[in-house]
């Protein structure tokens, strides 16, 4: 990437000027759509992904997990 400086870009084009905003407002809009998780939680994932496939049939089915959180509250 060219490292160009604030006054440079205000010396463009309008028609560029507007691109490059469009640019960096979708490149903000991609991170913020983005999930970002900590590596601890990337971590907990991976080990429960890895559980699940070792075990498919271990597991507890989508209501059930849900009616047992709604009885603890």
């Amino acid at each position: 990437m060219e490292n160009i400086s604030t006054s440079d870009v205000f010396k463009l084009p309008i028609s560029e000027r507007i691109l490059l905003v469009e640019e960096i407002w979708d490149s903000i809009a991609s991170e913020l759509n983005s999930p970002q998780i900590t590596e601890e939680e990337k971590a907990i994932i991976d080990d429960r992904l890895k559980r699940y496939k070792e075990n498919p049939s271990d597991v507890i089915p989508w209501n059930k997990a849900y009616k047992n959180l709604l009885n603890k509250s």
